[in-house]
């Protein structure tokens, strides 16, 4: 990929940004939701390359989406595979709540999993524990392996997880062992990335979440050096077979980072729409302006750029209601 992509991607998640921003708070989601796929959709076209979306959002949502197998870019340049979440947290802009962000990951073609937007088990970590731990074992064991490696007793852990009733059972269980949580309303890629990020205090990730933002997370923790583990969990027959019609031999098979991502280059892109764990939201500014806040991340590299910036709205159908 040309490294000019990155700068590139970030357009599209700030517009997305903006674009849904002004729904902050007023209870609909769906119009959030909405107003960033459309702008995320528009700015897509002005992007030297030839993608399709291999796994996006919204279907179990009911929520507008940037479809599995649509084609995204200029239609010409490199062809890659995209994935998108254009609102990640559409219940945390409704709400004004934090951690809602645009995101998008883009890497060479045939690299990222396609599959369903479904269900996710999920344990993420920073690169600490990166190559340590497995989703395979039980959350106790998990949790005893993570103290020895961290050198922490289980008092001085934390591990964020989704506030699900789903989940309710590994709650009981890591706070019978004396771990701290911290809940995570929505918006789990930005819980994913977490522990990647000394400043949040968090040590782990772990519950489910949807299959999508798994795949994006796994794009950022590449960039970052830490890992993300998956499992689909298909919730019913038809949800299974499509599973198979797409390629996915067995649908409920550990999935590694290669699994979700592959061994080649990719680039992660984010920016915050509220405020966030490790980016801040859209702020409006005197005389028709917004500041955004924006991280843009290449595995190949390693380099993370944080990106401030101020934009002139005037004029600009995308950022009003």
């Amino acid at each position: 990929m040309e490294r000019e992509l990155a700068l590139e991607i970030v357009r599209v998640t700030e517009l997305a940004a903006l674009a849904s921003a002004p729904w902050m708070g007023l209870g609909d989601k769906n119009s959030a939701d909405g107003a960033a796929t459309e702008a995320m959709r528009s700015m897509f076209e002005t992007v030297c390359m030839q993608g399709t979306v291999v796994i996006g959002e919204g279907e179990m949502d009911e929520a507008p989406m940037l479809y599995i197998g649509e084609r995204v870019g200029m239609g010409h340049g490199p062809e890659l595979d995209v994935a998108v979440d254009p609102l990640e947290g559409t219940e945390l802009v409704a709400k004004g709540l934090n951690n809602a962000m645009s995101v998008v990951a883009i890497a060479n073609k045939g690299s990222l999993l396609n599959a369903p937007d479904m269900y996710m088990e999920k344990l993420a970590v920073g690169a600490s524990l990166a190559g340590k731990l497995s989703l395979d074992d039980p959350i106790e064991v998990t949790i005893h392996k993570a103290s020895q490696y961290l050198s922490k007793s289980y008092n001085d852990m934390t591990v964020m997880i989704l506030d699900r009733e789903r989940h309710q059972e590994m709650i009981d269980t890591v706070r019978g062992l004396g771990v701290r949580i911290k809940f995570l309303s929505a918006g789990d890629v930005a819980g994913a990335i977490a522990p990647s990020f000394a400043e949040t205090g968090i040590d782990m990730y772990i519950g489910s979440g949807g299959a999508p933002e798994g795949v994006l997370a796994a794009a950022a923790l590449k960039c970052l050096g830490g890992e993300i583990q998956g499992r689909l969990m298909p919730e019913y027959e038809e949800q299974e077979q499509r599973c198979l019609d797409m390629g996915l031999s067995d649908p409920r098979k550990l999935l590694t980072m290669e699994d979700m991502i592959g061994q080649g280059d990719v680039i992660f892109a984010a920016t915050g729409v509220t405020q966030g764990e490790f980016l801040g939201g859209v702020r409006y500014l005197p005389d028709q302006r917004a500041e955004t806040f924006s991280m843009v991340m290449r595995a190949q590299t390693k380099t993370i750029r944080f990106i401030h910036s101020i934009h002139n709205l005037t004029g600009k159908p995308y950022f009003q209601q």
